[in-house]
């Protein structure tokens, strides 16, 4: 997947970032296949009382290469895609949805890194579809305990 934004070498703080609606991380260590059309995503729901440390952990993760290639968490800037005032979201990406190990791998080590809740897999080919849960759409991605 190609960034326009590089990862800022110190760590912003999503809930003080207003002039955008992502903040990035991505892979500086190791290497990462190139992001595929069959892309996805792990989509991380936090409170947004705890959204910014979580962030911290996803993005040195990424960095350090424990992760996929990117990573991006929302922001303060007001998103009418957001289905929820309590919480925001940290997307963890991987190259290509049809490889199940990949998907796994990263999904095991957003666990390691203390995520447990429900976690959502997320096709790229959803978001181009503009399937969001705030349009009403139910069961876009996959959910996980």
């Amino acid at each position: 997947m190609e960034n326009k934004h590089a990862s800022e070498t110190a760590i912003e703080t999503p809930s003080c970032v207003e002039d955008r609606f992502w903040v990035y991380a991505n892979r500086q260590t190791g290497t990462y296949p190139d992001h595929t059309k069959r892309g996805g995503k792990w989509l991380v729901f936090v409170p947004v009382e705890t959204h910014d440390d979580v962030w911290q952990t996803v993005k040195l993760a990424t960095e350090c290469g424990q992760l996929g290639g990117i990573a991006k968490a929302a922001t303060a800037r007001p998103n009418k895609n957001r289905n929820s005032n309590d919480e925001k979201v940290i997307c963890v990406y991987t190259y290509d949805a049809d490889d199940s190990d990949d998907v796994s791998k990263i999904r095991e080590r957003l666990r390691e890194l203390g995520i447990t809740q429900k976690i959502s897999y997320k096709t790229d080919q959803a978001t181009r579809e503009g399937r969001y849960a705030v349009n009403g759409h139910r069961k876009i991605g996959t959910r996980y305990e």
